[in-house]
C-alpha cells in the first residue's frame, strides 16, 4: 500500500532545530552582571502580600507569599474562572433550598427555585460577593457543590498552586479551606487571561433585571473602593482594573486587585489584614511597582539572538529566517537598568504549536521574563520530492487503468493491444518528464545544501571568535 510521506514537513523541523542551535552558539551565555539592583523600597503593613506583573509572571514584590491563610471571600475567582470555563453565560441558573439555607454573610436575597441566567449569578458573585449565588453557580455546573469544589481543587493544582485547598465556592469559613498570597497571584493571572472575567471585574454598577420570584431590577454595586468609590472615595485609582474583596473573622480583610499602567499588568494580593491596611497597602504596593519597574519588548530589544544580522550579511541576504521570537513577548526591569543588563539562556524542549525553544530572562538571582523561539513558516523551495509524481497520483493511474481494462475486455483482443500500448507510451513520456523536471531541481538543491553548509560553518566560525573575545 502507498504511503505518503510529509517530507516538507519533516525539513521543516529539522531546519528550525539547526537555526536554533545557531541562535544558542550566539547566545551571551548566563552569568549574572554586577551591580544588579532590584527596588526595595516600600513595605506593607499587611502581613501577606504579593504584586505580580501578569504578561510575564514577574514577582516585584512578596512578604510571607507562600503563608497559608483563610482566603474568604477572594475564593470566589477560583469559582467564577471555573463557571466561565464550563458553562454559557446564556443558562439558566436555578436556586436550590440548599443555596438558600447553606449561606449566610454577603449576598441579594434570593429566594427559593428562583431563576437567572448565569451572566446574572456571576455579577452578583463579584460584585457583590453574593454566597447563595456562587452556591447556587456550583450546584448547576458541578450537579452537586461538592462536585464543583472538586473542579476548583483541579483547576488550582493544573496551575500550580502548592498551598490551596477549596471546600467551597463561597469563602465561608471552613477549618480546610486555605490558600496563600502566591497561589492567590496564580490563580488571579490564570483568570485575567479570560476576556469576560476582565469585564466582570472591571464593571463598577450592574443591574438585574425582574426574576421569576422578584417583580423590580436589582442593583449591584463594585465592592472594591480602588476601583468604585462605594463607601470612601479617597481610595479610588484610575488604572485600577478591577479586584475583589473578601472577609472573615477568622481571614480579616483580604484583597485582590488588578491595575494596568505604562503597559504594565499588575495584580497585587494582601491577605490576613486589618481594615482598612488592604485599601491602603495595595495601592501603595501597586504605586510603587509602577514609579520603579518597565515592561520591554524582547523582539525590539534583543540583539544577541537576532537572525537580521545573518540576513544582511553573506549568502544570507536573500533568505528568511527559519525562526524568530516570538514578537509579543517581554519582560520586567527596574527602571534604573536596560535590556542588555539581563542575562538569558535558552532551552530547547519539545514544545506544542510553532515553538522550538526558549529564551529564559534573569536579573538579580529573578526569572524576568521568557520569549519563545518560533518557527517563522519559511518554505525551503526546491526540494527533490516537490516535482515527483505522489503515490495517490500512481494509485489513482493504476486504479483508472484497471477501469479502463474492465471495459476492454468486452472489445476484440486488437483493440486491447492497441490501448495498451497507448497508455504505456503516454506513462513512459509522463515519467520521462518527471524525470527531467528532476533533474534540473536535483541539481538546484545540491547548491543550495553547499550553500548553506558554507553559511553555517560561517556563523559557526564568528561565534567561536565572539567567545573568545567575551
Amino acid at each position: 500500500m502507498w504511503k505518503k510521506i510529509d517530507w516538507k514537513t519533516g525539513m521543516r523541523k529539522v531546519c528550525c532545530l539547526a537555526a536554533a542551535v545557531i541562535l544558542i552558539m550566539q547566545g551571551r551565555g548566563t552569568t549574572v552582571l554586577a551591580a544588579q539592583y532590584w527596588p526595595e523600597g516600600t513595605e506593607s503593613v499587611s502581613p501577606n502580600a504579593i504584586v505580580m506583573e501578569l504578561s510575564t509572571g514577574t514577582i516585584l514584590y512578596e512578604k510571607e507569599s507562600l503563608e497559608k491563610h483563610y482566603p474568604a471571600s477572594i475564593t470566589k475567582i477560583m469559582t467564577t474562572l471555573v463557571a466561565l470555563e464550563q458553562s454559557d453565560l446564556s443558562e439558566i441558573v436555578t436556586f436550590s433550598d440548599e443555596s438558600i439555607d447553606n449561606t449566610m454573610g454577603s449576598g441579594i436575597a434570593r429566594d427559593y427555585g428562583e431563576q437567572m441566567t448565569m451572566e446574572q449569578c456571576l455579577y452578583a458573585v463579584m460584585l457583590e460577593s453574593a454566597n447563595e449565588c456562587a452556591y447556587a453557580v456550583a450546584e448547576h455546573i458541578g450537579g452537586t457543590m461538592e462536585n464543583f469544589v472538586q473542579m476548583m481543587n483541579q483547576k488550582a493544582e493544573e496551575i500550580g498552586c502548592k498551598n490551596t485547598h477549596f471546600v467551597n465556592p463561597h469563602g465561608l469559613h471552613e477549618e480546610d479551606h486555605y490558600t496563600c498570597a502566591y497561589d492567590m497571584a496564580l490563580i488571579s493571572q490564570a483568570a485575567y487571561e479570560n476576556e469576560t472575567f476582565r469585564i466582570i471585574i472591571g464593571t463598577a454598577r450592574y443591574t438585574i433585571p425582574p426574576t421569576n420570584k422578584h417583580d423590580v431590577p436589582t442593583i449591584l454595586q463594585n465592592h472594591n473602593e480602588i476601583l468604585y468609590p462605594r463607601r470612601e472615595t479617597k481610595y479610588v485609582r484610575d488604572y485600577c482594573t478591577g479586584g475583589k474583596t473578601g472577609y472573615t473573622d477568622a481571614a480579616n480583610s483580604t484583597l485582590v486587585t488588578f491595575g494596568e499602567k505604562d503597559g504594565l499588568t499588575l495584580v497585587c494580593v494582601v491577605m490576613n489584614t486589618q481594615s482598612p491596611n488592604q485599601w491602603s497597602d495595595t495601592i501603595q504596593l501597586l504605586e510603587y511597582c509602577f514609579d520603579n519597574f518597565q515592561i520591554l519588548n524582547v523582539k525590539e530589544n534583543e540583539t544577541s539572538y537576532d537572525s537580521e544580522e545573518e540576513k544582511e550579511s553573506g549568502s544570507f541576504r536573500k533568505n528568511e529566517p527559519f525562526v524568530d521570537i516570538d514578537k509579543t513577548a517581554c519582560i520586567v526591569l527596574p527602571k534604573t537598568a536596560e535590556f542588555k543588563d539581563a542575562a538569558s539562556e535558552i532551552t530547547y524542549e519539545e514544545e506544542s504549536g510553532e515553538a522550538v525553544g526558549t529564551i529564559v530572562y534573569s536579573y538579580a538571582d529573578r526569572v524576568v521574563g521568557k520569549a519563545q523561539i518560533v518557527a517563522t513558516g519559511v518554505q525551503i523551495q526546491g526540494y527533490v520530492f516537490d516535482n515527483q509524481v505522489e503515490p495517490e497520483e500512481v494509485a489513482e493511474a493504476m486504479e483508472q487503468t484497471a477501469e479502463s481494462g474492465s471495459n476492454v475486455l468486452k472489445t476484440p483482443f486488437k483493440a486491447v493491444m492497441v490501448g495498451g500500448g497507448i497508455a504505456a507510451l503516454i506513462a513512459a513520456g509522463y515519467f520521462l518528464k518527471k524525470f527531467w523536471d528532476n533533474f534540473y531541481i536535483i541539481k538546484h538543491n545540491m547548491e543550495v545544501k553547499r550553500s548553506r553548509r558554507a553559511q553555517f560553518k560561517a556563523i559557526k566560525k564568528r561565534s567561536a571568535r565572539r567567545r573568545r573575545y567575551r
